[in-house]
């Protein structure tokens, strides 16, 4: 298949890129600024951040018979935008709709949308999140990819293409930076962390399960749309997250038993109560139709996927 990637030089969307011409596909590997090198693929540099430049055609994606669509503006914790959800609806609303746009121009069939866990909420119903549950998002970031990932369902209709959503949790693996980076950094420093307490529990995703799962649904003949959870299927206490880095790391595991409510008396007096709630609260996703309707299944489990985010960690130090 002839197969159009945003945010091609991103670390899911590299990742994506070696998948799929592994697999035989041909790549078009749209990127932003200036050319990137995403080696063995057809590079195409987009000029704008909405895409709008390629939903009238220029450039134009050529004929294409997916197209998969990473690119967006990233979660933050601290947004110094003066109306933080406008920008988010810009790029992750009218950008989505944009690119979804030239994709039909292009003669694509599927579109394959790379949305969020967040679209749904930060803290999970007492149990994982299931893909038809009703979505509550708590900041500009997952609102706008809860809009997003509406307006894409009405643009299929209204077009005839298959749209499908993938709804990851945190995306882990070689290159991983921003805060699991810097857990793997705490850990190998042996520095202790007061996280022994917290019995909650949360979804990941190795970077390599994910793209396995995105070129299933990218390229399966038979005719797919919906919305669709993906994670290693193995959810671990955060403690058990610590301990697993640890282990890959070969360093000793020092967590201290601080009490949650310390935490998060200190989060709120701190101004990090965002922070401490992530960590104390369960987040779990249910992969159960990935599972039965598709028949996807993680090719790696959460220890190798930890392992080999470790290793990378150590080639570069």
């Amino acid at each position: 298949m002839q197969i159009a990637v945003s945010g091609a030089n991103g670390f899911v969307g590299r990742a994506l890129c070696r998948v799929l011409q592994g697999g035989g596909h041909r790549v078009t590997a749209l990127v932003r600024g200036s050319p990137s090198i995403v080696e063995g693929a057809t590079e195409l540099v987009i000029p704008d951040d909405h895409f709008a430049s390629i939903a009238r055609g220029n450039p134009a994606i050529g004929p294409v018979d997916v197209f998969v669509h990473l690119a967006a503006r990233v979660h933050v914790m601290q947004d110094g935008a003066a109306d933080p959800l406008a920008e988010y609806r810009a790029v992750n609303v009218q950008g989505t709709l944009d690119a979804a746009s030239a994709a039909l121009r292009g003669g694509a069939r599927r579109f394959v949308f790379v949305s969020s866990i967040k679209a749904l909420g930060e803290c999970e119903p007492g149990r994982p999140w299931r893909e038809d549950d009703p979505a509550h998002p708590t900041d500009p970031y997952g609102v706008s990819k809860l809009e997003a990932e509406r307006e894409l369902a009405a643009f299929g209709r209204a077009n005839g293409m298959q749209i499908v959503t993938v709804r990851p949790p945190l995306v882990y693996g070689p290159g991983v930076r921003a805060n699991f980076r810097g857990l793997i950094r705490v850990v190998d420093r042996g520095i202790p962390l007061p996280l022994g307490a917290i019995d909650a529990r949360r979804s990941m995703v190795y970077v390599g399960n994910l793209v396995d799962a995105i070129q299933l649904l990218a390229t399966r003949a038979e005719f797919t749309e919906g919305v669709f959870h993906v994670s290693d299927g193995d959810d671990l206490t955060v403690p058990d997250m610590v301990r697993a880095i640890a282990s890959a790391l070969s360093r000793p595991t020092r967590l201290v038993p601080v009490p949650v409510a310390l935490l998060r008396g200190l989060g709120r007096l701190t101004g990090r109560i965002a922070q401490v709630d992530r960590l104390t609260s369960s987040l779990r996703v249910d992969i159960s139709k990935l599972r039965d309707d598709i028949g996807w299944a993680p090719p790696w489990s959460v220890a190798e996927g930890l392992a080999h985010t470790v290793r990378a960690y150590r080639a570069e130090h």
